[in-house]
C-alpha cells in the first residue's frame, strides 16, 4: 500500500499547509472559542436570571443549536449572512461577508450552545451561600455574578471549556465543505493538484490526532492540577 508512498510531497507543501492553512485553522478556533465562551456565558446568565421569558428564549436557542448539524449551520450561515447585512445595512445587493467572517460567526453561534451549558453547571456549583452573601454585603445581582460567581464557575469549569475546544478546534475542519482553506482544505488542495490525495489526508489526520492528544493531556494536567489546589 505504502510501496509508492511519496514523502516529498508532504516536505514540499509544508510552508503552506501550516503558515496558511494551520494559520487559520488555528485562529478560527481561537477567536470562536473566546466568542464562544462570552456569548454562552451570556445564555447561561440567561437561563438563570429567573426570568421566564429569557430563560425560555435561551432555553430554546440551546435546544435548535444542539439538535441541528454542524455542516448545515455551516450551509446556513454561509449563504444567510450576506443577506442579513443586505437587510440590516439597507443595501441594494447581498454584503460580501467573506469566507472568514461567516465561518467565525457560524462557530460562535454554535459553540455558545454547548459553552453555555458548561458555564450554565458552573455556576450552579457554587455554593448558594456565596450570591447570598455577597447580597448580604449590597452586591448587585450583576455585580455578584462578575465578582464572586463567575470567576470561580470559570476556574472550576476551565478543563472542561478546553475540551469544548479541542473538540472545536477538530469541528473547524468542516469548513471545507464551503472551500475555505482551513488545515484540511489546503492538503485537499495539495493533494488534487499533484494526485497524492492518500498522502495529504494521512499527513493531515497525522497532524489533527497530535495535537488532539498533545492538547488533551495538558487539560487532563491542568485538571489533576486544579484538583489539588482545592
Amino acid at each position: 500500500m505504502f510501496a509508492n508512498f511519496d514523502f516529498d510531497v508532504i516536505r514540499r507543501a509544508l510552508p503552506y499547509l501550516f503558515l496558511d492553512g494551520m494559520a487559520f485553522t488555528l485562529t478560527l478556533t481561537a477567536l470562536s472559542a473566546v466568542g464562544g465562551i462570552i456569548f454562552g456565558t451570556l445564555i447561561a446568565l440567561m437561563r438563570l436570571s429567573g426570568q421566564k421569558l429569557l430563560g425560555r428564549i435561551a432555553g430554546l436557542y440551546v435546544d435548535l443549536m444542539r439538535s441541528l448539524p454542524l455542516v448545515l449551520v455551516i450551509f446556513w450561515f454561509y449563504f444567510l449572512v450576506p443577506y442579513i447585512g443586505q437587510w440590516l445595512t439597507g443595501a441594494s445587493r447581498p454584503i460580501k461577508v467573506g469566507a472568514f467572517a461567516s465561518s467565525l460567526i457560524t462557530f460562535i453561534m454554535f459553540e455558545a450552545a454547548y459553552f453555555s451549558e458548561i458555564m450554565r453547571a458552573g455556576i450552579q456549583s457554587i455554593s448558594k451561600g456565596q450570591p447570598a452573601a455577597a447580597s448580604a454585603l449590597g452586591l448587585t445581582y450583576g455585580q455578584s455574578m462578575r465578582y464572586v460567581v463567575l470567576p470561580q464557575a470559570f476556574r472550576n469549569m476551565l478543563p472542561v471549556l478546553l475540551t469544548q475546544t479541542i473538540v472545536l478546534f477538530q469541528d473547524t475542519s468542516l469548513v471545507y465543505v464551503v472551500s475555505i482553506p482551513d488545515f484540511l482544505g489546503a492538503a485537499s488542495i495539495v493533494g488534487q493538484r499533484d494526485g497524492r490525495l492518500v498522502e495529504m489526508y494521512l499527513f493531515a489526520a497525522l497532524v489533527y490526532f497530535t495535537i488532539s492528544c498533545v492538547a488533551s493531556f495538558g487539560v487532563r494536567q491542568l485538571q489533576a492540577r486544579i484538583a489539588i489546589v482545592r
